[in-house]
């Protein structure tokens, strides 16, 4: 199977090298600067589940790509994925499935619309990690999960064929029969970290060291009833792991979107926090003052009109 994976950041670096690493077909699609510093220094992944050092890296730029391959991991950020999906034109064939990794919800229905929703599996990935200037990908910590699955009824002997290829890979690959809820309990639970880390500057175990355990648990709950409304409700196994890890004490644990506003970097509150407000249901939009997550919301906005004015 020809693996494309979409940018060499810190997802498509981590698992594009796990695959690489694991023998498989792999190729990056990246700039020419990101193309020109693999050629340099390799691709290398710090991480407790054992470093990766690859000193040759294959990866091609859209203008290059002339056939379609088989399976496209699509990593990029949000705010990248217009031109991304100019880029895959020459990409995607007829047989082409794409596993897109991005947070929250939107970007399938861009995705259908481009590509056909048969072409468009629903995924996501629990993994903790950063990508260093010099382009080192580090992991934070021993969970790399990756679960994948139909949306529209994909023919299951192509699934099969993803499956077998991220299977024995180097990280923890499942193939879901429930992908969608997946990714809506995962869609509750980084727009509750996203949310309360940027609005605090802080860490998890800092809020909470600072008495904000009840404004933690109100922004989960009033994400929580957003997928309520659209008929994905957190099922309680998930509800009781996130609502630990969201309230755990001394956690370092912050969301990638504080790390791109401590850099100065976009940070995706349209796709991850803003979408999740636009599908709350008119009757159940409170006041305000009452709902933390339009109050996060406003916080990264307003982040974003700060950040255009000054580069302007």
């Amino acid at each position: 199977m020809r693996i494309l994976i979409v940018g060499a950041g810190a997802v498509g670096g981590y698992f594009g090298g796990r695959l690489l690493a694991a023998g498989r077909d792999v190729t990056f699609l990246v700039r020419a600067g990101r193309g020109r510093q693999l050629d340099e220094h390799g691709l290398h992944v710090r991480s407790p589940l054992g470093d990766i050092n690859l000193p040759a890296v294959p990866w091609v730029q859209a203008s290059a790509i002339d056939r379609p391959f088989d399976l496209i991991l699509l990593s990029c950020k949000a705010g990248q994925l217009d031109t991304v999906m100019d880029d895959l034109r020459h990409a995607v064939g007829a047989h082409t499935l794409i596993l897109p990794l991005l947070n929250g919800m939107r970007h399938l229905d861009r995705l259908d619309e481009r590509f056909g929703a048969d072409k468009v599996l629903g995924g996501k990935c629990f993994v903790s990690l950063d990508k260093l200037d010099d382009g080192t990908i580090v992991h934070f910590n021993e969970r790399d999960d990756l679960a994948f699955g139909a949306r529209v009824g994909q023919d299951s002997g192509r699934l099969q064929a993803v499956a077998q290829a991220l299977d024995n890979a180097g990280f923890a690959a499942q193939l879901s029969p429930d992908i969608t809820q997946e990714m809506w309990e995962k869609w509750t639970f980084i727009a509750t970290a996203g949310g309360i880390t940027c609005l605090m500057r802080a860490s998890v175990g800092d809020v909470v060291a600072a008495d904000g355990v009840d404004l933690i648990c109100d922004l989960y709950e009033e994400c929580s009833a957003i997928a309520r409304q659209a008929g994905y409700p957190p099922r309680e196994p998930a509800r009781e792991a996130f609502l630990q890890v969201l309230t755990q004490p001394g956690s370092a644990l912050t969301a990638s979107m504080l790390r791109d506003v401590e850099r100065g970097d976009p940070a995706e509150a349209d796709h991850v926090v803003g979408d999740l407000l636009e599908r709350r249901l008119p009757e159940e939009v409170e006041t305000p003052d009452r709902s933390v997550l339009r109050l996060a919301y406003t916080h990264l906005r307003a982040y974003a009109a700060r950040r255009k004015r000054e580069h302007q």
